[in-house]
């Protein structure tokens, strides 16, 4: 039986789950936000380096057990902001010297898609979409496979440019979605799928020249952005399940939370008789519980670095999914 701790820092949330023989205990974050503007890499990386103990301590409460049950310490290795991931690190380093246990490396866009199979999920597409992230991935051949991508903004950077286009805070998601459920008005907006990948950049060149024309309301654009950027994922979602033949859509990261989102991809299952699996917005969002589910599964497969060769890890700012060797299959 073993107790693998998690912790979570890729971005804006400093995150620490713990989960004993893949049942999650505990599940413990705190996020970085501002009132206006985005997110600023130092800020974050700081506000991580002042709530670590504490979101750890609460972690271990929550989990009622003691430090030295922990079994091994998991950490998202990459990929993610270099300043906010170094925290992680530094303090997955602090706690495997201290209970002199080792650690297990862990990407983060597969621990989104592991933790995914809590729902009952096997073999499925999964619709990647969070901050910096937007991938379409599916298992093939020994590895976590890109079917299709964004070829330059992700999805929720590009929710949280908009934001703040519009004067609201970060993050924008929550708020944008809320505006776009007072309107019905579509206003056309660039379309732009290349292939089975989507591109964003000219969406929002285009978003800002209509707001300050004045002519539209928020709401009009929020809806409106929401219906176009979602169908693109939906559709190229489609292709790839089309592709692979999987039977299964598995949605995960931050903007996966958004209810129309979910709702688009249910319709698109439903006509092509696949299933569509959503975790709670606790296990969508970047939390600590999926970096240690996934752990645990690596670390009962020999996949760890000793206590006494842990000089040798670093971050890995810009690791991407398909460069990871699945040995665990």
């Amino acid at each position: 039986m073993t107790t693998i701790l998690g912790i979570e820092s890729t971005a804006h949330t400093f995150g620490i789950g713990i989960v004993k023989d893949g049942k999650i205990l505990a599940n413990v974050k705190n996020a970085y936000t501002t009132e206006s503007g985005g997110i600023i890499p130092k800020e974050a990386a700081k506000h991580h380096q002042e709530i670590k103990k504490k979101v750890y301590s609460d972690a271990l409460d929550k989990a009622g057990i003691e430090e030295r049950n922990i079994d091994a310490i998991a950490f998202s290795q990459g990929p993610g902001l270099a300043p906010c991931l170094l925290e992680g690190l530094k303090f997955a380093k602090e706690l495997s010297l201290k209970l002199k246990k080792p650690i297990v490396p862990v990407n983060h866009c597969i621990a989104h898609l592991e933790v995914g199979k809590i729902t009952g999920a096997k073999d499925a597409v999964m619709l990647y979409v969070s901050g910096a992230n937007t991938q379409i991935i599916a298992y093939s051949s020994g590895k976590y496979r890109i079917f299709g991508e964004t070829l330059d903004l992700g999805v929720g950077n590009f929710i949280d440019t908009f934001a703040r286009l519009l004067g609201l805070g970060f993050p924008g998601g929550p708020a944008i979605q809320k505006l776009a459920e007072q309107s019905r008005n579509y206003i056309e907006l660039p379309y732009v799928v290349k292939g089975m990948d989507i591109s964003l950049s000219g969406i929002l060149t285009n978003l800002k020249q209509k707001f300050d024309s004045k002519k539209y309301s928020k709401e009009e654009l929020c809806y409106s952005m929401q219906e176009t950027v979602f169908a693109m994922l939906v559709e190229t979602t489609e292709r790839a399940l089309a592709h692979t033949g999987k039977k299964e859509l598995l949605l995960g990261g931050g903007v996966a939370c958004n209810t129309r989102l979910q709702e688009m991809a249910k319709i698109m299952c439903e006509e092509r008789g696949a299933r569509l699996f959503v975790p709670e917005n606790s296990l969508l969002v970047d939390n600590g519980a999926m970096i240690a589910f996934l752990g645990e599964i690596m670390f009962n497969h020999g996949i760890k670095v000793s206590n006494d060769k842990i000089d040798s890890l670093d971050i890995k700012p810009r690791q991407r999914t398909d460069e990871i060797e699945v040995k665990w299959k």
